[in-house]
């Protein structure tokens, strides 16, 4: 029977049983597709991901991502997870290295003490939409929606729209599917502290709620720049707690670069803790 090695750790918290599961998947470069997609569905967690050899030069590794539904060309708690895990391992030095994924070679800081800063892709913004769809997707009604502020499609590396409700609407919110709308970032925020209080729905991705998004953290520094809630030139810190709904309390630091208005990079921080390792059999090749 052939095994590979895999660790499971939690991402962005500082205690176990806490923020985002991930299973790392070490010596994965055999395996086909099908059989990643296996495995992620036997982790049956938000995410697994998968560490093999770069392809292309000025790369430390290449990773790739599942959902238990589908392959992700870049994730922010896999990259920040994988990169310590395997610096835990003695695979990667601490500092800088570089992560090939669907989304490019995006560069990592792999701290000693068991976190990592992930910078994100290229920012993007889109225009402002109908809030009614995204607010029917979270199970809202509009008087959750603070109409001050748009509904707007950032990314960083992954496309999500970003919905900002009332403080007491954010536990009120359920993942509802609707047709046409994706990944929506619920969140409420709170400018005195630069604080969001999130919640990341996903059905069409298999994930119904996911207790830390490192992708969509990146991605609301982009949102935030954009509808003024923060400043549009220099450097930002802002915080995202995400999680406390699902018994998972999460903690995403991010700063984001901006410049006459938009945002030119974004990068978030977070804390692995390890919390399993072993070996999982190889799933069957299917051709």
């Amino acid at each position: 029977m052939t095994t590979l090695p895999y660790e499971v750790v939690d991402v962005f918290t500082d205690r176990p049983f806490a923020g985002n599961p991930l299973a790392v998947v070490f010596d994965a470069q055999d395996l086909a597709r099908d059989q990643m997609l296996a495995l992620a569905r036997e982790f049956h967690l938000s995410e697994t991901a998968f560490v093999l050899p770069p392809t292309v030069d000025g790369a430390s590794y290449r990773l790739r991502i599942f959902t238990p539904a589908a392959e992700l060309p870049f994730a922010g708690h896999p990259s920040v997870g994988a990169a310590v895990t395997q610096y835990r391992r003695g695979l990667l030095p601490a500092g800088h290295v570089y992560q090939e994924c669907g989304a490019g070679v995006l560069p990592l800081v792999v701290h000693p003490d068991g976190r990592a800063t992930l910078t994100g892709g290229t920012p993007g913004l889109g225009p402002v939409l109908d809030p009614a769809p995204f607010v029917a997707a979270a199970g809202l009604s509009t008087v959750d929606h603070v109409a001050e502020t748009p509904v707007r499609v950032a990314s960083c590396g992954l496309e999500f729209a970003f919905l900002r409700v009332t403080p007491a609407s954010v536990a009120r919110a359920t993942a509802t599917t609707v047709p046409g709308v994706g990944e929506v970032l619920v969140f409420a925020w709170d400018p005195g502290t630069r604080t969001a209080h999130a919640r990341m729905f996903a059905p069409g991705l298999g994930l119904a709620e996911d207790p830390a998004t490192g992708s969509a953290a990146l991605a609301l520094g982009v949102f935030l720049v954009g509808v003024g809630l923060l400043p549009g030139d220099g450097e930002t810190a802002y915080t995202v707690h995400q999680g406390a709904e699902l018994h998972r309390p999460s903690t995403l630091e991010c700063v984001v670069t901006a410049e006459g208005g938009a945002a030119l990079g974004v990068r978030v921080t977070g804390s692995v803790v390890p919390v399993a390792r072993g070996e999982i059999c190889v799933p069957p090749f299917v051709g």
